[in-house]
């Protein structure tokens, strides 16, 4: 199950609304082994798509260092779907390599940058195989 507080929630779902119609993509970093998610960071999708999202290499590298610097590791990497469900695509699946992670998927194509409800869903993501997790929105993280 992913916890994750309300204001990182907030966060996530404001970006890809403001993204939309192009992809959003970020990490949440946390303390190591720790699965809490305490840093938001949003990210450029150096794609630039609608149907695709990329990690700017040069900004990941600097992420990765500060998270190393910091002792954290990426509790939760995300991007969001604007025109299908927010569910893995078999791109995202080959992309996937943190199997600590939690990939949450917003999708932003029933209401794109508009007020009004997204999906947001998490999946772990191990050696391909795709598995649905609960998330719980707290107000605080325990």
């Amino acid at each position: 199950m992913l916890s994750i507080d309300r204001t990182t929630y907030d966060a996530i779902v404001a970006h890809a609304k403001r993204d939309h119609p192009d992809e959003a993509c970020g990490i949440v970093a946390g303390p190591e082994g720790s699965d809490r998610p305490e840093r938001h960071v949003e990210m450029v999708n150096a794609a630039g798509s609608p149907t695709f999202y990329e990690f700017d290499p040069t900004e990941l590298l600097e992420l990765y260092k500060q998270m190393w610097d910091n002792d954290e590791e990426p509790v939760v990497i995300y991007h969001s779907h604007t025109a299908t469900e927010a569910y893995p695509s078999r791109t995202d699946i080959g992309l996937a390599s943190e199997p600590g992670a939690h990939y949450v998927l917003v999708s932003t194509r029933e209401h794109g940058n508009n007020e009004g409800p997204v999906e947001f869903r998490s999946y772990r993501i191990v050696d391909g195989e795709v598995s649905e997790e609960d998330v719980a929105v707290l107000d605080a993280l325990p």
